[in-house]
């Protein structure tokens, strides 16, 4: 598994949300972590954001990804 190079720090900076929050998310998906500089795994990392933007846009909104997968 490759590393995504991108800190929990990282992410909740990039899109807006409390680190608390991606210590949630990390917790709910079973991603260890020590603190907020933990680097992830690309997969993790991706898990992450997924729920981050299913969260931003809910499927059924006008923001939801469309057919084509682009915002």
């Amino acid at each position: 598994m490759g590393f995504a190079n991108l800190s929990i720090a990282e992410i909740a900076a990039d899109y807006s949300v409390p680190v608390e929050k991606v210590f949630s998310l990390c917790d709910q998906l079973g991603i260890a972590y020590k603190h907020q500089k933990t680097r992830l795994a690309l997969e993790d990392a991706k898990a992450i954001i997924s729920q981050i933007l299913c969260e931003i846009y809910p499927k059924g909104t006008s923001d939801s990804v469309n057919d084509a997968g682009v915002i």
